[in-house]
Protein backbone atom coordinates (compact mmCIF):
# COMPACT_ATOMS: atom_id res chain seq x y z
CA UNK A 1 0.00 0.00 0.00
CA UNK A 2 2.64 2.54 1.04
CA UNK A 3 4.77 2.05 -2.07
CA UNK A 4 1.73 2.29 -4.35
CA UNK A 5 0.54 5.44 -2.60
CA UNK A 6 4.00 7.02 -2.86
CA UNK A 7 4.09 6.18 -6.58
CA UNK A 8 0.68 7.80 -7.15
CA UNK A 9 1.75 10.94 -5.27
CA UNK A 10 4.92 11.08 -7.36
CA UNK A 11 2.83 10.84 -10.55
CA UNK A 12 0.71 13.78 -9.39
CA UNK A 13 3.79 15.80 -8.49
CA UNK A 14 5.26 15.08 -11.92
CA UNK A 15 2.13 16.45 -13.57
CA UNK A 16 0.88 13.02 -14.63
CA UNK A 17 -2.43 13.68 -12.90
CA UNK A 18 -4.68 11.35 -14.90
CA UNK A 19 -2.32 8.44 -14.22
CA UNK A 20 -2.19 9.45 -10.57
CA UNK A 21 -5.98 9.63 -10.45
CA UNK A 22 -6.33 6.13 -11.89
CA UNK A 23 -3.80 4.71 -9.43
CA UNK A 24 -5.43 6.47 -6.48
CA UNK A 25 -8.93 5.38 -7.45
CA UNK A 26 -7.68 1.80 -7.53
CA UNK A 27 -6.18 2.26 -4.06
CA UNK A 28 -9.45 3.75 -2.80
CA UNK A 29 -11.31 0.71 -4.13
CA UNK A 30 -8.90 -1.71 -2.47
CA UNK A 31 -8.45 0.27 0.77
CA UNK A 32 -11.65 2.30 1.24
CA UNK A 33 -10.89 3.11 4.88
CA UNK A 34 -7.36 4.43 4.31
CA UNK A 35 -7.46 8.15 5.05
CA UNK A 36 -4.12 8.79 3.33
CA UNK A 37 -5.39 7.37 0.04
CA UNK A 38 -8.61 9.35 0.48
CA UNK A 39 -6.69 12.60 0.95
CA UNK A 40 -4.42 12.03 -2.02
CA UNK A 41 -7.41 11.06 -4.17
CA UNK A 42 -9.22 14.25 -3.19
CA UNK A 43 -6.12 16.30 -3.94
CA UNK A 44 -5.63 14.85 -7.41
CA UNK A 45 -9.30 15.47 -8.24
CA UNK A 46 -8.86 19.10 -7.18
CA UNK A 47 -5.79 19.51 -9.38
CA UNK A 48 -7.83 18.18 -12.30
CA UNK A 49 -10.63 20.68 -11.68
CA UNK A 50 -12.97 17.90 -10.51
CA UNK A 51 -13.96 19.61 -7.29
CA UNK A 52 -17.34 17.89 -6.86
CA UNK A 53 -15.65 14.50 -7.19
CA UNK A 54 -13.01 15.55 -4.65
CA UNK A 55 -15.49 16.25 -1.84
CA UNK A 56 -16.36 12.68 -0.77
CA UNK A 57 -12.66 11.80 -0.68
CA UNK A 58 -11.88 14.84 1.48
CA UNK A 59 -14.77 13.97 3.79
CA UNK A 60 -13.45 10.41 4.13
CA UNK A 61 -9.94 11.71 4.77
CA UNK A 62 -10.94 13.91 7.70
CA UNK A 63 -13.60 11.60 9.16
CA UNK A 64 -11.13 9.43 11.09
CA UNK A 65 -7.64 9.68 12.54
CA UNK A 66 -4.65 8.57 10.53
CA UNK A 67 -3.40 11.61 8.65
CA UNK A 68 -0.26 13.40 9.70
CA UNK A 69 -0.89 16.87 11.17
CA UNK A 70 0.31 18.49 7.94
CA UNK A 71 -1.94 16.32 5.79
CA UNK A 72 -4.92 16.90 8.08
CA UNK A 73 -4.46 20.65 7.73
CA UNK A 74 -4.21 20.25 3.98
CA UNK A 75 -7.30 18.07 3.82
CA UNK A 76 -9.36 20.48 5.90
CA UNK A 77 -8.20 23.43 3.81
CA UNK A 78 -8.87 21.49 0.63
CA UNK A 79 -12.35 20.50 1.75
CA UNK A 80 -13.29 23.99 2.91
CA UNK A 81 -11.86 25.61 -0.20
CA UNK A 82 -13.58 23.08 -2.44
CA UNK A 83 -16.93 23.68 -0.74
CA UNK A 84 -16.40 27.40 -1.36
CA UNK A 85 -15.49 26.83 -5.01
CA UNK A 86 -18.67 24.81 -5.43
CA UNK A 87 -20.80 27.57 -3.88
CA UNK A 88 -21.46 25.49 -0.78
CA UNK A 89 -20.64 28.48 1.40
CA UNK A 90 -22.20 27.43 4.74
CA UNK A 91 -20.32 24.13 4.57
CA UNK A 92 -17.13 26.02 3.74
CA UNK A 93 -17.57 28.26 6.79
CA UNK A 94 -18.34 25.30 9.06
CA UNK A 95 -15.36 23.27 7.80
CA UNK A 96 -12.89 26.14 7.87
CA UNK A 97 -14.11 27.41 11.26
CA UNK A 98 -13.56 23.97 12.77
CA UNK A 99 -10.16 23.78 11.09
CA UNK A 100 -9.14 27.16 12.51
CA UNK A 101 -10.21 25.98 15.96
CA UNK A 102 -8.04 22.90 15.52
CA UNK A 103 -5.12 24.82 13.99
CA UNK A 104 -5.46 28.42 15.24
CA UNK A 105 -2.06 29.54 13.96
CA UNK A 106 -2.57 28.37 10.38
CA UNK A 107 -2.78 31.58 8.39
CA UNK A 108 -3.88 29.86 5.17
CA UNK A 109 -6.90 28.37 6.94
CA UNK A 110 -7.74 31.76 8.44
CA UNK A 111 -7.44 33.42 5.02
CA UNK A 112 -9.74 30.91 3.32
CA UNK A 113 -12.18 31.26 6.21
CA UNK A 114 -12.24 35.03 5.66
CA UNK A 115 -13.25 34.48 2.03
CA UNK A 116 -15.99 32.02 3.00
CA UNK A 117 -17.30 34.44 5.62
CA UNK A 118 -17.61 37.05 2.89
CA UNK A 119 -19.53 34.56 0.75
CA UNK A 120 -22.15 33.99 3.46
CA UNK A 121 -22.72 37.71 3.92
CA UNK A 122 -20.44 38.11 6.90
CA UNK A 123 -18.09 40.57 5.19
CA UNK A 124 -17.37 42.40 8.44
CA UNK A 125 -16.15 39.20 10.13
CA UNK A 126 -14.20 38.18 7.04
CA UNK A 127 -12.51 41.57 6.73
CA UNK A 128 -11.63 41.60 10.43
CA UNK A 129 -10.04 38.16 10.16
CA UNK A 130 -8.17 39.03 6.97
CA UNK A 131 -6.81 42.27 8.45
CA UNK A 132 -5.65 40.34 11.50
CA UNK A 133 -3.85 37.82 9.31
CA UNK A 134 -2.25 40.64 7.32
CA UNK A 135 -1.08 42.47 10.42
CA UNK A 136 0.32 39.32 11.99
CA UNK A 137 2.14 37.97 8.95
CA UNK A 138 3.17 40.77 6.61
CA UNK A 139 6.84 41.58 6.22
CA UNK A 140 5.99 44.57 4.02
CA UNK A 141 7.55 47.68 5.62
CA UNK A 142 4.47 49.78 4.87
CA UNK A 143 2.15 47.29 6.51
CA UNK A 144 4.54 46.79 9.41
CA UNK A 145 4.64 50.56 9.96
CA UNK A 146 0.88 50.60 10.39
CA UNK A 147 0.50 47.28 12.18
CA UNK A 148 -0.97 48.81 15.35
CA UNK A 149 -3.54 50.79 13.38
CA UNK A 150 -4.44 47.77 11.23
CA UNK A 151 -4.91 45.64 14.33
CA UNK A 152 -7.00 48.36 15.94
CA UNK A 153 -9.29 48.67 12.94
CA UNK A 154 -9.50 44.90 12.63
CA UNK A 155 -11.08 44.95 16.10
CA UNK A 156 -13.33 47.94 15.25
CA UNK A 157 -13.84 48.41 11.50
CA UNK A 158 -16.43 51.08 12.13
CA UNK A 159 -14.11 53.34 14.14
CA UNK A 160 -14.07 56.94 12.87
CA UNK A 161 -12.37 60.21 13.69
CA UNK A 162 -12.42 60.99 17.36
CA UNK A 163 -11.84 57.41 18.38
CA UNK A 164 -8.61 56.33 20.01
CA UNK A 165 -6.66 55.54 16.80
CA UNK A 166 -3.22 54.27 17.86
CA UNK A 167 -1.54 55.32 14.58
Amino acid sequence: MDARLARAVRLREEGRREEARAALMELRDRFPDDVRAAYQTAWVHDTLGLEAEAVPHYVAAVARPGLSEEDRRGALLGLGSTYRTLGRFPEAVATLSAAVEEFPDDQALRTFLSMALYNVGRAHDGMRLLLTVLAETSADPGVMGYRAAIEYYARDLDAVEGSADPA
